[in-house]
């Protein structure tokens, strides 16, 4: 029998018994086994590398763009690569490769912004719908599977035509379009969560909703929603491409990839690289974003992670 067993034998108070079992379990540093686990895939570790990359040329763009965004000279127009212009000239004679650093701005912020958007909303939505239930719940979900029912394209052109093109009315309309997966998420969530003892408990104490709401099932629901929001960055970046490439999304001279991808198949047969390489940028993107978001999901799902080393 082992020391520790003998120690349990004599002990008559709940709280000695809690100090010996903690002291029995190893410690684990949490944040050292997600470092461990997400970096784990080569696949995501060169994704998160090269996020870091686009975030860095997005921020720093006004460095390391070789010209302004708008600098436009018509006499080289539709010019091809050379040592100017790394990528060629469009049809004013912008310099190609300086308007997709810039529009890697555009991209993030509208990517961050309308996830941020989404998530808010649905996160609150989904909370009071889960914890209410009854009338309150099931009204809030019908609701919620009427918006779903809607496809989200014709959604996003409807919002996105009442507010106007731009940056704000692109992020709004996919904010707005998106925010009902989230909703669906939380509340199951929120119906596992509160079948546990610990919310009987707290009721049972006295506790408030806000304060169960808020100190017990929100952060049971953190995880789920991280990744999700990760993974949608780069859905809602393929959003914003689509909306701009059909002309009611951002619109120039403001650079973003999709209005320069629709401009550029004006000029396919001569000058592909006016597709293509913002097509590429957009790909590069998204697919970083996604792997990104995979490689939280292993790293927080305690089913995927699996056992400490």
């Amino acid at each position: 029998m082992s020391d520790l067993t003998k120690n349990l034998d004599h002990v008559d108070n709940t709280e000695e018994f809690e100090v010996l079992e903690e002291a029995a379990l190893p410690k684990v540093d949490e944040f050292k086994r997600f470092v461990r686990v997400f970096f784990r895939r080569k696949i995501v570790t060169f994704s998160f590398c090269l996020l870091i990359i686009i975030v860095l040329v997005a921020v720093f763009a006004d460095f390391v763009a070789p010209h302004g965004f708008n600098e436009h000279n018509l006499r080289y127009t539709l010019q091809p690569p050379s040592a100017e212009f790394l990528l060629g000239t469009d049809g004013l004679g912008r310099c190609l490769l300086s308007r997709i650093i810039y529009g890697s701005r555009i991209a993030l912020l509208v990517g961050i912004a309308a996830v941020a958007i989404a998530a808010t909303i649905g996160t609150v939505i989904g909370l009071i719908a889960g914890f209410s239930e009854g009338i309150v719940g099931g009204f809030i979900m019908r609701v919620t599977d009427a918006v779903i029912s809607i496809p989200p394209l014709v959604l996003m052109l409807l919002i996105a035509t009442i507010i106007g093109a731009g940056v704000p009315g692109v992020i709004i309309a996919v904010g707005v379009a998106t925010f009902p997966g989230y909703v669906r998420l939380i509340y199951g969530q929120v119906l596992t969560v509160k079948q546990n003892d610990y919310i009987t408990a707290s009721r049972a104490m006295g506790d408030t909703k806000a304060r169960i709401i808020f100190k017990h099932i929100l952060p049971n629901c953190i995880s789920p929603l991280i990744v999700m929001m990760t993974m949608m960055i780069g859905t809602s970046i393929m959003i914003e491409a689509g909306l701009s490439f059909l002309g009611i999304g951002i619109v120039p001279p403001t650079p973003a990839w999709g209005s320069m991808t629709r401009d550029g198949y004006q000029h396919l047969a001569s000058m592909p690289l006016l597709s293509i390489a913002p097509g590429i940028a957009i790909v590069i993107l998204v697919f970083a974003c996604n792997m990104v978001g995979d490689g939280i999901r292993d790293a927080l799902d305690p089913k995927l992670r699996g056992s400490l080393d």
